[in-house]
């Protein structure tokens, strides 16, 4: 008998615990002749936001040692194109659509989770809090546990699907964050989001990057997103989705005994598309070789 890889969130289960990392697998369309989306546990979409943003213009993207910068900015199509355009091709998928979601006050995302509450083909909706509160001097939601907890609770009141929240490493104490959270009726954690960063040019003497500041994201911040996802899963009680490096099944497996419930793949996917379907086989492998019956078994098991 296979091991069962189900991972429950809230009062729903996804069939496997690899997911696939917002940012990184565009609105779930565009991989679909590239790896089999019946092995994935759920698509997180590209962020979205109440209107159409832009985003920052080029150069927008660098490559640095183990990992890359970006400073896309958030681009997207806004939520009535979302509707129209995306989501009527998620019924054929085989596998759940999570919605990442993104404003500029508590009201805009409380109306994103209100609108997408009412669509069957969405699962659940995935919240970024680490966007600047435009009535709060722009400081980011996720700088203090209050504004993290006050977005989060307006998202629960709108939305009956699974609230993902997903936390930002550029905090002092993440693990206070992820308390707030969870306080406030999140059915999930998912975290890293991206360092902040930076890379400079030195024959032109300016930065690589035309915002200057980008997130940084790839191998290189593995140990600390494995750090910090260790730190909130002693905290909470709801599940953790582990993020931050992940390239292969090793990397999942380390997050999972550190007492992660599921993982999610970001930069790997722009490096082997078939990375998060590869994780999920390997996962499976290790833990019959292993002789486990379940993730659970594996599950917070650091000795």
């Amino acid at each position: 008998m296979k091991p069962d890889l189900s991972v429950k969130i809230g009062n729903n289960y996804l069939n496997w615990p690899v997911l696939t990392a917002s940012g990184t697998f565009g609105y779930g369309h565009e991989y679909l002749n590239l790896l089999d989306y019946s092995r994935l546990g759920a698509i997180v979409t590209k962020g979205l936001s109440l209107q159409p943003k832009r985003g920052n213009p080029p150069p927008r993207i660098c490559e640095t040692a183990a990992g890359m910068l970006n400073a896309i900015g958030l681009e997207n199509i806004g939520l009535q194109r979302f509707i129209q355009e995306e989501v009527p091709g998620y019924k054929d998928l085989p596998c759940p659509v999570i919605v990442n979601i993104f404003g500029n006050t508590v009201e805009e995302y409380g109306q994103m989770a209100a609108a997408l509450d009412k669509l069957d083909d969405i699962w659940g909706v995935e919240v970024n809090i680490s966007c600047p509160n435009i009535k709060k001097d722009g400081l980011n939601f996720s700088s203090s546990p209050e504004s993290a907890h006050q977005v989060v609770a307006q998202v629960r009141k709108c939305c009956q699907k699974p609230v993902v929240v997903k936390l930002s490493p550029n905090v002092t104490d993440i693990a206070s964050i992820a308390a707030a959270v969870e306080d406030a009726g999140a059915d999930a954690i998912s975290l890293i989001n991206t360092l902040l960063g930076m890379a400079v040019d030195l024959e032109s003497r300016r930065p690589k990057l035309a915002n200057i500041l980008g997130g940084l994201s790839g191998p290189a911040i593995k140990p600390v997103a494995l750090r910090m996802v260790w730190q909130v899963c002693r905290r909470v009680g709801i599940p953790v989705i582990g993020m931050g490096g992940i390239s292969n099944w090793q990397d999942a497996a380390e997050f999972i005994l550190v007492g992660a419930s599921a993982i999610q793949v970001g930069t790997a996917n722009f490096v082997n598309p078939g990375a998060a379907q590869e994780i999920t086989d390997g996962l499976e492998d290790y833990l019959a070789t292993h002789k486990l019956f379940s993730l659970e078994q594996l599950r917070g098991s650091l000795i």
